[in-house]
């Protein structure tokens, strides 16, 4: 019978055969995954994987480094202009980008 925190689907399964010929399952934590963008899912450049190091090794030091790419960022930044200037009204935005535009603006 596996221990408690085994049960969890946050372990990965191994079967391994031991020395004397048993068949025993191993219990190993997964990889982390990529992160990815929040609006268009890819994933992001220049961050990596591991919670080690400092924090300029985990997030970009840019306008939303970490949770958006560059394409989805210059996006975001050229409608909160367009907003500011009158050209393009809050309603013309679709609702996951809005959020980003209000962050943005109340700066």
């Amino acid at each position: 019978m596996p221990l408690a925190r085994y049960k969890s689907n946050s372990f990965k399964r191994v079967n391994r055969v031991t020395k004397a010929k048993r068949n025993v399952e191993h219990y190993r934590r997964g990889k982390k995954s990529l992160p990815h963008c929040a609006l268009c899912r890819t994933e992001l450049n220049g961050i990596s994987r591991s919670r080690q190091g400092g924090k300029s090794r985990r997030t970009n030091s840019r306008l939303f480094g970490g949770i958006l790419c560059a394409n989805c960022t210059a996006e975001i930044v050229t409608m909160g202009s367009r907003i500011e200037r009158g050209e393009l009204k809050l309603d013309g935005i679709g609702i996951r980008q809005r959020g980003y535009v209000l962050q943005l603006i109340s700066h």
